[in-house]
């Protein structure tokens, strides 16, 4: 909507009157007739009555002068956002066959409405995960046992093995391809026991009658544990080709190498998705074969060969297992170094948004730039249609950008002729407030054309919901239940007044384009659904290129990024995947086609702070130790200081005259002991302050410790103490071990872990 100009004086005639009543006991105590008939009242309410005719002529001015022009320049506010997520369906109950959840399907978190994004089959299975984790180093009795089991079967037990064991996924922790024996993630896909015929030779051949053809949606949700996000030069096809999906080939049977290997093999699904599943939340689609016996897995396995090689993971829940209808094989075809919150089946996208259709608006009058007022505001970006009935003729209006790119209603007879679209129309999203041309630039609607408008509008920030709390609306087929694994994410209420006007000087100056690194930073800071607390710009950088200075990736810029507030690291904030990606959306259509944007969170160096301090008398020395532990938690924080924190606040944070510690510590300033012990003796309570001892996560105590490109302190832990500082190690607790590493590239064989009695 167009900036409303602030009233000076908001005070209207009654406000007048009543405050100077209320102000006669103060200072003539003896008046006590306050009825109009007085002639005191008489003369304060013509007082009041010339004051607001002044007061209403003093507001005139902004109005007329300053709201104008913001509106002529084009600046409205940012409106809201709608909440977005992923929502699991689970067919418990439902048909066997032909069990669909349409596009727009409504699901409800208490009273707010979402609506499913894509048409899925709601297959009757459901999926369960595994990953074959290596068994590290087994003791010399666990060696002697396999090869007694391997002896007990009259064969040799391989030279190399690597044992696992079959963990399934569960919780909220991530997970991915690290760590595993086979760089793959196993789905597998679990039959209903009803649907189960213990009677027939194949007992889930009615489930692979259900499954051939049809579309399995596998809702995949990345870890958002990740530290930055690359926007490239030019974007290429959606990720999804990191990721190879395949069924096993039963029908080829199962092969042995030179040494009795068994060596399985797998058909590749056909995957479509239209995002990356390494970065973004969304569904991929998996072609299921069309030939029943193509959905199957190996089965009368010998013993020694179950979970062995490249077969799936052996599970040892036996009646789990016999409801395996069959298995999905997850793995990259690079060098995996992502991992996922969550992966499951029968997922669909949602979005929270309210269609409204086919609203009348006032009708039209034939008057050049008529504008109609929406019932509901604000509405969803590029969802609103217009449509027209004149003459019982239908009219669709379609939206534009900019109404003087419209062509003219009338042509020919003089008038040019020309290609520009005349049947348009422009939206303020915020405002909810539809603008038609002026009959040179756009068709002007007819005197007594009805007007009819459909378009969509949210909830905005109460759209992010936690996980679990969506479920089924009215529209979802009975025995078929719903719910949202993760909690929703995106949704932004509009921007206030106080924060667009902020921005006017910014936005005449970059135009909504990220073109100096001013630009890059002042945009960042209107991003929609994330609470930015700090952003700093490196033109010229990447972070691949060591060290990420200025001027060392030329066409790259690097912004390092800081959220207000995280819950699990309150004093060293992390941006996660959802951050970055909603972040990544925003600068996205803003950029130069020639830049390359990469969004990076600090690169945090752990420090571990002894303080020895002497508190001064009358003082608590308990209230004294914690002052100075805020002290230096403030001093070495990322985040600006709390007076100056706010996207509102953001030209005032990087004003000339504010002092850059005041913005979060600086990138490339190294940590003195010296100037923390100066910190130190600043708080209230501190006499005098005897040592400082600084620390890295390992290692002795140093006088300082440098820090480089992207590097911030966080701060591990702080002990302050009466009298000499305690030792860093006492402080540290137990040492950190090594890393693993075997350094072997012999090729080893997986063999599932076996129980040791039945």
């Amino acid at each position: 909507m167009p900036l409303p100009a602030p009233r000076l004086d908001p005070r209207t005639y009654r406000d007048l009157v009543d405050e100077m009543i209320a102000r006669i006991p103060v200072h003539t105590p003896e008046w006590t007739n306050f009825g109009n008939a007085d002639p005191g009242i008489t003369l304060l309410q013509l007082y009041a009555h010339i004051t607001e005719s002044m007061i209403y002529r003093a507001n005139q001015v902004p109005d007329l002068n300053r709201a104008k022009f913001l509106q002529l320049l084009g600046i409205g506010l940012e409106p809201a956002r709608e909440a977005r997520g992923l929502v699991a369906f689970a067919n418990e109950r439902g048909p066997l066959t032909e069990a669909h959840i349409a596009a727009g399907t409504e699901l409800l978190a208490q009273k707010i409405p979402y609506r499913t994004g894509l048409l899925i089959d709601a297959l009757p299975i459901a999926a369960r995960i595994y990953r074959k984790v290596p068994l590290r180093n087994p003791d010399a009795d666990t060696r002697a046992y396999y090869e007694l089991l391997y002896a007990s079967y009259g064969r040799e037990m391989p030279p190399e093995l690597s044992l696992y064991e079959a963990t399934e996924i569960a919780g909220n922790a991530p997970f991915g391809f690290d760590g595993t024996v086979d760089n793959a993630l196993w789905i597998a896909l679990v039959g209903r026991s009803d649907d189960r015929d213990a009677a027939a030779s194949d007992p889930w051949a009615a489930v692979r009658d259900a499954l051939a053809g049809r579309t399995l949606s596998l809702g995949i949700v990345p870890s958002q544990l990740r530290e930055d996000h690359i926007l490239p030069i030019s974007l290429g096809s959606n990720a999804v080709d990191f990721l190879d999906f395949a069924l096993p080939a039963v029908a080829d049977g199962i092969a042995f190498d030179a040494d009795d290997r068994p060596i399985a093999g797998y058909r590749d699904i056909e995957a479509q998705a239209d995002f990356d599943p390494t970065r973004q939340s969304g569904v991929v689609q998996l072609q299921l074969p069309s030939d029943p016996a193509a959905i199957a897995t190996w089965s009368d396995l010998d013993p020694l060969e179950g979970g062995v090689g490249d077969l799936p993971p052996q599970i040892e829940d036996g009646a789990l297992a016999e409801r395996i209808v069959t298995w999905i094989k997850v793995s990259a075809n690079s060098s995996a170094d992502f991992s996922f919150d969550w992966m499951g089946v029968n997922a669909a996208p949602v979005r929270q948004f309210v269609r409204v259709s086919s609203e009348r608006l006032t009708d039209g009058d034939g008057r050049p730039s008529q504008i109609r007022q929406l019932g509901r505001a604000p509405v969803v970006a590029g969802s609103v249609s217009i449509m027209s009935v004149h003459n019982n003729t239908r009219r669709d209006w379609s939206e534009i950008d900019d109404l003087s790119a419209a062509g003219a209603e009338v042509t020919g007879y003089g008038a040019p002729m020309q290609d520009s679209p005349v049947d348009v129309f422009t939206i303020d999203a915020e405002a909810g407030e539809v603008r038609f041309g002026d009959g040179a630039n756009g068709r002007r609607p007819r005197d007594g054309e009805t007007i009819y408008a459909s378009y969509d509008y949210s909830e905005g920030a109460k759209g992010n919901v936690g996980a679990g709390a969506l479920k089924e609306g009215v529209n979802v087929p009975a025995g078929i239940k719903a719910t949202n694994p993760v909690p929703t994410w995106g949704g932004s209420d509009a921007e206030s007044i106080e924060d667009g006007e902020k921005q006017v000087r910014r936005m005449l100056q970059h135009r909504d384009r990220l073109v100096t690194a001013e630009d890059f930073r002042s945009i960042a800071w209107r991003a929609p659904g994330i609470a930015l607390g700090r952003v700093d710009v490196i033109p010229a950088a990447h972070p691949s290129v060591i060290p990420v200075t200025p001027d060392t990736a030329p066409g790259a810029v690097t912004l390092m990024v800081v959220p207000g507030s995280d819950p699990a690291h309150p004093d060293a904030p992390r941006p996660d995947g959802r951050f970055l990606d909603t972040l990544c959306r925003y600068l996205e259509p803003r950029r130069l086609v020639t830049t390359e944007i990469a969004l990076h969170g600090p690169k945090y160096v752990g420090l571990w702070v002894s303080v020895g301090i002497k508190v001064a008398g009358g003082h608590s020395i308990t209230e004294t130790v914690e002052a100075v532990k805020a002290r230096l938690k403030s001093y070495l924080s990322p985040l600006p200081h709390p007076q100056l924190r706010g996207a509102a606040l953001m030209p005032q944070l990087y004003g000339p005259d504010v002092d850059p510690a005041l913005r979060g510590w600086p990138r490339n300033r190294p940590v003195h002991a010296a100037t923390l012990l100066a910190e130190a003796a600043r708080a209230p309570g501190v006499e005098s302050v005897s040592e400082v001892l600084l620390a890295r996560n390992t290692g002795q105590a140093v006088a300082d410790v440098a820090l480089q490109g992207l590097e911030l302190p966080e701060i591990l832990g702080i002990a302050v103490s009466v009298g000499a500082a305690s030792p860093i190690d006492g402080l540290r607790g137990t040492g950190s071990g090594g890393e693993d590493s075997d350094g072997d590239s012999t090729s080893l064989l997986p063999v599932p872990i076996v129980a040791e009695t039945c």
